[in-house]
């Protein structure tokens, strides 16, 4: 076994191989850019290096600096983790030739299996069935649009290289080919630097649905089940679970006998997923799936299947790298109960799921402990910031119960009992997808959230008495005198007349104007009129930050903005003007100073975390100004001005 290895990543991951490594007597050492200097993957390791400025160019893909680093601690091995160079063929070449050991499958295997065309004529040869489709090399419009048509639509366009949604449109006419296509190529050249994609069948009531496979270095290959990851926004998953809800017997024997022929057919060897598309319109059936890809690396979802089979998957992969055979023969192998992964994001749903910033103020998760049935996989901590460099990812909630009833009430606990403060996040969406009637049910596949994405995504008002809890404590009168003196302890006692202040909040674009008074011990709040009266001292969760109170109902936090009353800064907004909803890059730019354009009419795209976000225009006018391409925008930054009208 390893005495040092090196983890070439950050976040949840790095701290989870950290873990591993720990228990097992591994030193573990860190690698850190200039924002993650003070991260929780660098508190908790060994040894760590720095490899350069925050951009993930400049840092955690310099393949260079990773192995440096590797070899000036005295690490013998790296492991990838997810993402960044994990499935990079030239980095695991380096890696070897440095006289390292690459914790994951051999540079061959990833070549064979990275490009999805030739991975899928891999497949076809080993017997494994692919979805209808083009998988050639040429490129030109003509071509893939006359394939699509023969294909037959709708299609869906995907790029070859890299997975996450990145690079993917689905097309349901013709007449949107063209442009889906260019997008397609921009976003996959950018994610992955190669703009080649693929077109194929469109399945009308897609799952996704995939298998763990492990391989080691002697020929063996096990599966370790299937996990159902069909809930997902924009192509990425949401909510994973496993086993797969409805799954029979036939279909589990045909999937998990396609998915470890896979793994013989490259010799892989380390931890994978063989991922592929179910059409469920007339149930699960062992004839109606396809292959779709494999990842060549240890995924975000691996800690459901590690619930279910109770095996860690990470050990599996430092002792198979170190050359032992595998821990367990298929025989061993079994499933025990059902497991939910939430992924917790810094994103705002209401607004087509943009990534979000901003410094986690408060932070507090359910009790969770190893071998218990809760599980929180997280690299932050409270005070730490969401940088726009990194994926926006705060945690990864993992529930395990015997049945999937029982697992998803405990999910939807779970999340309800966890608090975010200071950065917009996904947490409400997540309970509302989790208690959808559909979802519940297993009735899921990947077109559930889109067809219900403003039910899902539209938060409910706070109430009256939210919004009077909200002003007793932006007002102080919340807080219970800790003195010993009898007369000080009487909370809102006053000589002669009883404490009241009023008090102005924000609630999103509401300004709420308010008076509270506090007579022995018990408010009165008044609001537009009507009065709420409630107990003094802190009756619900919430969290006070830096001009702001979060009040917190089941899931959902109702974040109240405290005006300062000495701040006289202009705070109008500019009139005609559109600012970025979230930093990143314009990547593209429609229109020029001086074009009339239509409300609606798409004005720019702003590409953040590798995702491509369209700015469509807010209203019908000319153009003053617009930001330039290539040009780099924090939020809230102008990118469109509009001519005042005269």
């Amino acid at each position: 076994m390893f005495q040092k290895i090196l983890i070439a990543n950050r976040g949840e991951i790095a701290c989870r191989v950290m873990r591993t490594a720990r228990k097992m007597g591994v030193k573990a050492v860190a690698v850190y850019s200039d924002a993650d200097a003070k991260a929780l993957h660098v508190a908790m390791a060994d040894e760590s290096v720095h490899i350069g400025p925050s951009p993930v160019s400049e840092s955690y893909l310099r393949a260079e600096k990773i192995i440096e680093a590797a070899l000036a601690t005295g690490a013998e091995a790296i492991h990838p983790g997810y993402g960044f160079l994990s499935e990079n063929p030239d980095f695991v070449d380096k890696v070897t030739a440095a006289g390292l050991v690459f914790i994951g499958p051999s540079a061959k295997a990833i070549r064979a299996m990275g490009l999805k065309d030739a991975a899928k004529a891999l497949m076809e040869k080993a017997g494994v069935p692919v979805v209808p489709g083009y998988h050639g090399d040429t490129q030109a419009l003509v071509l893939l649009a006359t394939k699509a048509r023969e294909i037959d639509y709708p299609v869906l366009i995907k790029a070859r290289a890299g997975g996450g949604g990145k690079g993917m449109r689905r097309v349901d006419h013709p007449d949107e080919f063209a442009d889906a296509l260019a997008g397609a190529k921009r976003e996959a050249k950018s994610a992955f630097g190669d703009d080649h994609v693929l077109i194929e069948k469109y399945v009308d009531k897609p799952r996704h649905i995939e298998v763990q496979v492990f391989g080691d270095n002697l020929g063996n290959a096990v599966h370790l089940y299937e996990r159902d990851c069909s809930a997902q926004r924009r192509h990425q998953k949401v909510i994973e679970e496993a086993p797969a809800p409805g799954m029979t017997r036939e279909l589990r024997a045909a999937m998990t006998d396609a998915a470890v022929k896979a793994a013989k057919a490259i010799k892989y060897s380390g931890a994978g997923t063989i991922e592929f598309i179910v059409d469920a319109s007339q149930g699960l059936k062992p004839d109606r799936f396809w292959f779709m890809e494999m990842n060549t690396r240890l995924q975000v979802e691996h800690p459901v299947t590690e619930m279910v089979t109770r095996v860690d998957l990470v050990e599996w992969q430092l002792r198979v790298a170190s050359g032992e055979p595998l821990p367990k023969s298929q025989e061993e192998i079994s499933l025990d109960g059902h497991a939910f992964e939430a992924r917790l994001y810094a994103e705002d749903a209401s607004k087509g799921f943009l990534p979000a910033t901003g410094t986690l103020h408060h932070l507090k998760f359910p009790a969770a402990a190893p071998g218990g049935n809760i599980r929180v996989e997280t690299g932050v901590r409270a005070g730490d910031s969401i940088s726009p460099y990194y994926d926006p990812m705060i945690a990864k909630l993992v529930t395990h119960a015997p049945d999937r009833p029982s697992a998803l009430a405990l999910l939807v606990d779970t999340l309800e009992s966890t608090e975010v403060a200071g950065s917009v996040t996904n947490l409400a969406f997540l309970a509302a997808l989790a208690t959808d009637p559909d979802f519940a049910s297993g009735d899921v596949d990947t077109g559930l959230i889109g067809r219900k994405q403003e039910s899902l995504t539209t938060l409910p008002a706070p109430g009256p008495d939210i919004l009077a809890d909200a002003v007793l404590a932006a007002s102080g009168l919340d807080q219970r005198p800790t003195s010993p003196d009898p007369w000080s302890a009487l909370a809102g006692y006053a000589h002669f007349h009883p404490v009241a202040r009023p008090t102005k909040l924000r609630f999103r674009d509401e300004e709420i104007a308010a008076h509270a008074t506090v007579v022995d011990g018990v408010a009165k709040v008044e609001l537009e009129g009507s009065a709420v009266e409630t107990k003094n001292g802190p009756a619900r969760r919430m969290a006070k930050w830096p001009g702001h109170i979060t009040i917190f109902e089941r899931a959902v936090g109702y974040d109240f903005a405290v005006p300062d009353p000495l701040d006289r800064a202009d705070e109008t907004e500019a009139a005609g003007s559109m600012r970025a909803p979230m930093p990143g890059l314009v990547k593209l730019v429609r229109a020029v100073r001086g074009d009339t354009v239509r409300k609606g009419q798409p004005l720019l795209i702003l590409e953040a975390m590798k995702m491509e976000h369209t700015i469509n225009a807010s209203h019908d006018g000319e153009i003053a100004e617009i930001a330039s391409e290539g040009s780099q925008v924090t939020e809230g930054a102008v990118l469109v001005r509009f001519v005042e009208p005269t």
